[in-house]
C-alpha cells in the first residue's frame, strides 16, 4: 500500500491535547503471533479514546515494526473449514509503512517511513502496551528494548518476564522460593542429536505418562501428553520446531486445573482474583490450543472454582509469592494442579496472559468486580506513574 492510497488514521496525527500517547504492541516473531493481533483488537477496543491517545504498531512475522490500523474488526479471529475445526487468526501486514522508535530531547519519538514519502514524525511516546506472547516480546527482549529507550511499558520487567517465560528456569525460582512444582528435566536439541538414548532413559525414569512442551513456548502449542516410550519421540520432535529447549514434566494425573489472576496496586503490594476451573471434555487429553482458542470448542469454567476455603486461600496466597518470587510487575495469571488429596502445585506463571475479554484472566478479573475497560486502563496507569530503570 502506497502513501497516496493509505486511509489516514486519526490516532496517528500529532498530539494537540495532554492525552497520553498509547502504543499497542502486537504481533511479533513468535509461533502465537495470531493470539497476540486477536489480544491486540480487544486492547485497542477497550482503550477510553478521550483519555488516551492510540497508536496500533504491528511487529511482522519477520520481524519488522509496521504502522498498523487500530480498527477491532480487523483484528478478529475469522471463520474457517467448520468440518476440520478450523480458524483463520489475523496476521499484521508487514507491508504497511514502517515504525521506529527515535530519541528526541523530549522523550522518544516514533518515526514512520514509506516508500515515496518523507518520514514522518508522529510525536513522543508516553507508554507502550506489549501485546506479545511468546518469545520475541514476553521473553524480557522487548522489554529490555524499552528499558535501553527509556518509554514506560505495561507488565513485567526484563527479568521477571525471562524468568517466567522460561518454565525450565521458571521452575527453579519457584522451588527456591518455597513453592511446590512438578518435577521435570529439560532436554535440548543438542543433547538429543548427541545421545538420544540417554535422553529417554532420562524421560523413564520420570514414569509415563509425562508432558512434553516448549521450554519457552505458550498457548499450549507443541505440547503434548505422552502415554509411552514409543510416543516421546515424535512429541520431542514437534517441541523442538518451537524450542531447542524442552521441558519434560511429570502428568498430574486426575488433578483439576485452576488459575488465578494478580494484578499490581497503584499503591504498592498485589492482589489476587477468585480462582477459576477449567473443564476441557474428553475429546481433549489437556488444555491444548483447540480447546482454548477455537471456536465450537466444549470447555467449560467454573468462575470462581468451587473449592474448599482453605484450599482457595491458599491458591491466593501461593498466587500472590509467586508474582512476588520473579519480580513481577503489573499483571500475571498463575496456573495451578489441584491434587486430589487438595494440595497444590504451580503450573507455571504467565506475564502475559490470554487478554482477550472471554479470556481466563479478565473474567476472573471482572468476576472480582474490575470489568475489562477498567482492568486496561489500570494497567496503563500503573505503568504510566512506574519510571525506566533500576526500581
Amino acid at each position: 500500500m502506497t502513501g497516496s492510497d493509505r486511509t489516514p488514521d486519526p490516532s496517528t496525527a500529532p498530539r494537540t491535547d495532554g492525552r497520553p500517547r498509547v502504543a499497542v504492541v502486537f504481533g511479533g516473531r513468535s509461533s502465537e503471533h495470531g493470539i497476540s493481533c486477536v489480544t491486540a483488537g480487544s486492547v485497542l477496543a477497550a482503550i477510553d479514546p478521550t483519555a488516551y491517545d492510540v497508536v496500533a504498531i504491528g511487529i511482522a512475522r519477520d520481524g519488522r515494526w509496521v504502522l498498523e490500523q487500530s480498527g477491532a474488526e480487523r483484528w478478529r479471529i475469522a471463520a474457517g473449514d467448520a468440518s476440520q475445526g478450523e480458524a483463520l487468526l489475523p496476521s499484521v501486514d508487514g507491508g504497511r509503512p514502517t515504525v521506529t522508535l527515535t530519541q528526541a530531547a523530549s522523550g522518544t519519538d516514533l518515526l514512520v517511513s514509506e516508500a515515496s514519502r518523507p518520514p514522518e514524525v508522529l510525536g513522543e511516546v508516553d507508554v507502550v502496551f506489549p501485546v506479545l506472547h511468546g518469545p520475541w516480546g514476553e521473553d524480557g527482549t522487548i522489554q529490555g528494548m524499552l528499558e535501553m529507550a527509556g518509554v514506560r511499558y505495561v507488565g513485567a520487567g526484563v527479568l521477571a518476564s525471562a524468568v517466567s517465560m522460561d518454565k525450565a528456569y521458571m521452575k527453579v525460582v519457584l522451588a527456591a522460593a518455597g513453592l511446590p512444582v512438578m518435577p521435570g528435566i529439560t532436554v535440548t536439541a543438542a543433547q538429543w542429536a548427541a545421545d538420544a538414548d540417554a535422553v529417554r532413559r532420562r524421560v523413564a525414569d520420570l514414569q509415563h505418562p509425562v508432558f512434553v512442551k516448549p521450554a519457552r513456548g505458550g498457548s499450549s502449542m507443541g505440547v503434548a501428553k505422552v502415554g509411552g516410550a514409543g510416543e516421546l519421540d515424535a512429541a520431542l520432535a514437534e517441541a523442538f520446531e518451537h524450542d531447542p529447549r524442552v521441558l519434560v514434566e511429570v502428568s498430574a494425573q486426575e488433578a483439576r486445573e485452576v488459575e488465578c489472576g494478580v494484578l499490581q496496586r497503584l499503591d504498592g503490594g498485589c492482589e489476587t482474583t477468585r480462582p477459576a476451573e477449567i473443564h476441557v471434555d474428553a475429546s481433549h487429553d489437556f488444555y491444548d490450543f483447540e480447546a482454548k482458542y477455537l471456536p465450537d470448542q466444549a470447555t467449560e469454567i467454573d468462575l470462581p472454582a468451587d473449592l474448599p476455603v482453605g484450599v482457595e486461600e491458599q491458591v491466593r496466597s501461593l498466587s500472590a509469592r509467586a508474582f512476588e518470587a520473579v519480580g513481577c510487575e503489573g499483571l500475571a495469571r498463575v496456573d495451578f494442579f489441584v491434587q486430589g488429596d487438595g494440595s497444590l502445585i504451580v503450573n507455571e506463571i504467565n506475564t502475559m496472559p490470554g487478554f482477550t475479554p472471554t479470556s481466563m484472566f479478565p473474567q476472573m478479573w471482572a468476576e472480582s468486580g474490575l470489568d475489562y475497560p477498567a482492568l486496561v486502563d489500570r494497567l496503563l496507569q500503573l505503568a504510566l506513574q512506574r519510571g525506566t530503570g533500576l526500581r
